[in-house]
């Protein structure tokens, strides 16, 4: 399932809104500036061609850059990450009423 989207890779200046409550939770992946402006696919655990998407994007935090892909009103469950249509992690789990913070590095585009 790859996509060839355009996406800008300008960094992201404003703030992320996140709904969140009974049986919905959210995903902030943190990755390095490698991922910078790259799609990670979720998909829920054991229903690999449901897969959504996000880019990663720069978010200046206290003038310094950091990088991250925001999932945001995800069911609560167990998901799967996806990068260039290969799994990078399965098993991560997304609680209701809560922000579940991971962090991912590659070293290729």
């Amino acid at each position: 399932m790859t996509r060839n989207h355009h996406h800008s890779t300008d960094a992201r200046l404003e703030h992320v809104m996140l709904d969140l409550g009974p049986g919905v939770g959210a995903l902030v992946l943190h990755t390095d500036a490698h991922l910078h402006g790259a799609e990670i696919e979720i998909s829920p655990a054991g229903r690999d061609s449901a897969r959504s998407h996000k880019q990663v994007h720069e978010r200046p935090v206290a003038g310094r850059p950091l990088y991250a892909a925001v999932f945001d009103r995800l069911p609560a469950g167990e998901y799967t990450l996806w990068l260039h249509d290969e799994p990078i992690r399965h098993g991560v789990a997304v609680a209701a009423g809560t922000v579940t913070e991971l962090s991912i590095q590659e070293d290729h585009r």
